[in-house]
């Protein structure tokens, strides 16, 4: 049995990632009272006691509970922001080239946004083969349930009460200096970030990401989508539609990631769609442990 903590289980992702491993046989749960859980020499037990520790927590506690651990064999996965880009974590997107050994190795390993996920699975092959140019300037439209804002934005959205703006999508992230931006730019390649415009619509889960290049054949990125995710938890899918539509809820309650090509030769619409506490938070958080404990990295996930 793998002991396991999950240091803010009562979040969305922590809420998740506690259903679909108290699910599992190989799989002993370290869990603390409501009370106990905001007590820091318990978190700090917990912690140094777990074989694989969750961080589900905001940027600075999850920092906090990183310098709780003192057993050099606690093996680390955060869900939060703070150390994607930071030296030392691997970066959790196994469909990366090489990431997937440096996961397995790996004692601290930085789980990717939701939003980040589906950019770089779209964008990093393409700067990797010579399609798209590092010095690129790209544009990135992401839309996604409501339950990534977490329980605040869930208890906003499911209110009898709620405000009628909340009917009808709303765009955030308008100063351009949204929080996954930095692992966008750098995991895909880039030398500089996309202008992004993520949007929250009212359906509980799912995700769409898409971005618009130009000057890439279509043939050219299909082909590099179906060598890069020949297996695993991304796949490319040749033909992708809801008689000339896509929505963003059709992964719903998944946790693997869907990747398609759309348009002509004068431009593409490269789209991934996955569910954003899936692939996008828990799913992958998840995969990472699989990894990192040497099992099949769709162990206990909803695909």
């Amino acid at each position: 049995m793998h002991k396991v903590f999950i240091d803010g289980g009562a979040g969305t992702t922590g809420l998740r990632l506690r259903e679909r491993l108290t699910q599992r046989k190989d799989i002993a749960l370290i869990e603390l009272s409501d009370e106990m859980r905001k007590d820091a020499n318990a978190r700090r037990d917990a912690l140094n006691e777990a074989e694989i520790a969750f961080l589900c927590l905001p940027d600075d506690a999850a920092r906090e509970s990183v310098s709780l651990i003192e057993n050099p064999l606690v093996r680390v996965i955060d869900t939060s922001t703070a150390h994607r880009v930071a030296q030392g974590w691997a970066y959790g997107l196994a469909e990366l080239t090489g990431q997937r050994e440096r996961i397995a190795s790996s004692l601290r390993v930085a789980n990717p946004g939701c939003h980040a996920s589906g950019f770089i699975a779209l964008i990093a092959p393409l700067v990797e083969a010579g399609l798209i140019k590092k010095d690129e300037h790209l544009s990135c439209f992401s839309l996604t349930g409501y339950s990534g804002g977490g329980k605040k934005m869930i208890a906003q959205y499911e209110s009898e009460s709620r405000d009628l703006l909340l009917n009808a999508p709303r765009q955030y992230g308008l100063s351009q200096a949204h929080k996954h931006l930095p692992e966008m730019t750098y995991y895909s390649g880039l030398d500089a970030a996309p202008a992004f415009c993520p949007v929250v619509a009212p359906f509980y889960s799912g995700m769409e990401v898409a971005v618009l290049v130009f000057g890439v054949q279509p043939e050219r990125a299909k082909e590099v989508y179906r060598q890069k995710y020949a297996g695993g938890l991304i796949r490319f899918k040749e033909e992708s539609d809801e008689q000339g539509f896509l929505s963003a809820a059709a992964y719903s309650g998944k946790d693997d990631m869907e990747i398609s090509v759309h348009g002509n030769d004068e431009r593409l619409l490269l789209v991934a769609r996955f569910d954003n506490l899936g692939k996008g938070a828990s799913g992958a958080a998840i995969q990472n442990m699989n990894i990192m404990l040497g099992l099949n990295e769709s162990t206990g996930l909803a695909l």
